[in-house]
């Protein structure tokens, strides 16, 4: 096919006229601008997959179709567009739950379709039927079900429309005879919300808090970067002169080379930004719900502000007021609100203006303790992690060398990370130390699991960022228990050129929940350890490289090799670091309890 056929099957058909459902489903996405789908062929959708092509849409198939919900998610967070992701009605739509789950507290634009078994059968317990719509009902934000084949273009249209004017996943779920037939219809054009800047009450009811604020604080969160409003935050924060902190996993929605940037709150966040928004008498949550694992304790400090009075804005009205109390709430878009906000205290004389110079000093002076401390924190202190790091001494990984230290092996990473970077991180103990050690110039760089904190999330996500964005270079943080959940995707890499470095902390557990065990149950460990076989020697067994690290000064250089082999080769890489056991801290200390035992038998567990 020339260019000039692929720009001309590019276009969309105009007016009303006759075609099947399928075509009608397709041009639609054509409309959208889909480009890429991830899922595995079915013969549901058959029909219309046999023209993805001619439309100039790809369909890439994965090992598992969790997988591909992540490459939509990853895919729609780097772009900003749509992620698509379709399977076999029944186990394939099922498969995709988890990832569609993780996508709904992302905000992640995706339009999962599931086909479902035809009309003239469904009720009769046929060859893998389900009801597919309950199932997706807690993490979408609008539900499809074409009622007629006449349907197909308007309900998928609006499938599109609402994932973006809602921001999560929306669902379209087809009957599979109902992609068969001849219909006439039009394909609707993508219609998108305006969104503006609040109500002018509540923007100036905000200036006027600002006004008279002496220590404000920007708590940046994941609406700046779907707004594409960083630059916003920047002008409002140097207004204002006002310290940012970055949302709980949003670690990529201020820049840290900013001088006014402190860093992530929540779990493994910033000592700089949580002593510094301590001390807030104004907060603005700029694009964030202030969702309560971002705002928890953390380091042994209480940080959240008591007494601050809190401006929050947020697209969703839902979203105000629903965890921390606010004294404003600014349904809005976090980059037009930012601007109006900026608009009204320019030319101002505002009472932080007098301590601007003091505060970046103290500015200054937090993040570089901070730094200093993470320097010197070479290894975790707390007596489980010590005695892990003395056995480690006495035994050698299999590679021959030595276990390290997983803060140093973070803060080596850190370091050789190239420009323009783009990281996910899975769940999990060391993934979430690495918090502390990811800093962002540019948005859209920076994936997590967000809420739904599920397993094999990381390389999945990074793969559908670097279909997305083949350009910048794509990393993904894995511990060894959550790589097993998602490793066999290496096989998809390889198989579709989609090339990305995985980074494997194999420490031989499920870190998060062993710390438990450490805390509250006396050590006493119960299916948390892992036995595995090298992750670079199943990687080269897939057709990617792999590369064991288990010396401190090849963790750097390793990183950069892999990197240069994704960019300039078209290789994934899978680098497996060696790590001790040491554990950092508990996910949540309120989680838990210490047990108590009240029958003879278990008096000993406690």
């Amino acid at each position: 096919m020339s260019t000039q056929d692929s720009a001309d099957n590019r276009k969309v058909v105009q007016g009303k006229q006759k075609m099947t459902p399928s075509e009608a489903f397709v041009e639609t996405m054509v409309a959208n601008g889909v480009t890429d789908m991830f899922g595995i062929m079915g013969s549901a959708f058959m029909d219309a997959m046999d023209i993805f092509a001619p439309a100039g849409i790809r369909l890439i198939p994965v090992v598992h179709e969790q997988g591909a919900a992540h490459m939509a998610d990853g895919y729609a967070r780097v772009s900003g567009r749509h992620g698509m992701v379709i399977g076999q009605n029944g186990p394939g739509i099922s498969n995709c739950v988890t990832g569609i789950a993780a996508a709904y507290w992302a905000h992640s634009p995706v339009v999962i379709v599931t086909p479902e078994a035809g009309t003239t059968g469904i009720g009769l317990g046929g060859f893998q039927e389900c009801k597919q719509l309950p199932m997706f009902q807690e993490f979408t934000k609008y539900q499809g079900h074409v009622t007629h084949p006449s349907r197909m273009a308007e309900y998928t249209g609006r499938c599109f429309d609402r994932a973006m004017s809602e921001m999560g996943p929306t669902q379209l779920n087809i009957p599979r005879d109902y992609f068969y037939g001849e219909i006439e219809c039009e394909i609707p054009l993508p219609a998108r919300v305006d969104r503006g800047p609040g109500g002018s009450k509540s923007l100036d009811e905000a200036a006027e808090l600002l006004a008279s604020a002496k220590f404000p604080v920007i708590v940046s969160g994941g609406g700046v970067v779907m707004a594409d409003g960083v630059e916003e935050c920047k002008a409002l924060a140097e207004r204002l002169g006002a310290p940012v902190v970055n949302s709980y996993q949003h670690n990529d929605s201020f820049p840290a080379s900013h001088p006014l940037w402190c860093g992530p709150l929540g779990y493994q966040g910033s000592k700089a930004g949580m002593k510094l928004i301590s001390q807030a008498d104004v907060v603005i949550a700029l694009g964030t719900r202030l969702g309560p694992f971002g705002t928890l304790p953390q380091h042994g400090m209480d940080y959240w502000p008591k007494d601050a009075k809190i401006i929050q804005i947020d697209a969703d009205h839902k979203m105000l007021g629903l965890v921390k109390k606010i004294s404003v709430g600014i349904c809005g878009d976090a980059r037009e609100a930012a601007i109006a906000l900026t608009e009204r205290l320019s030319g101002r004389n505002l009472e932080c203006d007098a301590s601007k110079d003091s505060r970046l000093t103290q500015i200054r002076e937090e993040k570089a303790a901070w730094e200093a401390e993470l320097d010197a924190w070479t290894h975790e202190k707390d007596a489980f992690s010590l005695d892990a790091i003395e056995e480690a001494k006495d035994e050698k990984p299999f590679s021959g060398g030595e276990y390290l230290h997983p803060r140093q092996v973070l803060r080596e990473l850190e370091k050789a990370m190239p420009e323009d970077v783009m990281v996910s991180t899975d769940i999990g103990n060391i993934n979430s130390v690495a918090h502390s050690y990811l800093r962002f110039d540019r948005p859209r760089s920076f994936f997590a699991p967000m809420s739904f904190g599920n397993c094999g999330y990381a390389l999945p996500t990074i793969m559908g960022a670097k279909t997305a964005a083949p350009e910048r270079p794509a990393i993904a943080y894995a511990g060894d228990g959550a790589w097993g959940m998602s490793l066999m995707e290496i096989m998809t890499a390889v198989r579709h050129d989609i090339p990305v470095t995985a980074v494997v902390f194999h420490n031989r557990q499920w870190g998060a929940e062993k710390k438990n065990q450490v805390e509250f149950y006396n050590r006493r460990f119960v299916a948390g350890e892992l036995d595995n076989e090298s992750f670079a020697e199943i990687a080269r067994s897939m057709g990617a490289e792999g590369i064991t690290v288990d010396r401190l000064e090849d963790v750097g250089p390793a990183l950069k090799k892999a990197i240069d082999m994704q960019m300039n080769e078209g290789k994934t890489c899978v680098i497996e670091v060696m790590c001790t056991r040491e554990l950092g801290d508990p996910f949540r200390r309120d989680a838990l309890k210490k047990p108590v035992r009240l029958l003879e038998k278990y008096q000993d567990y406690v």
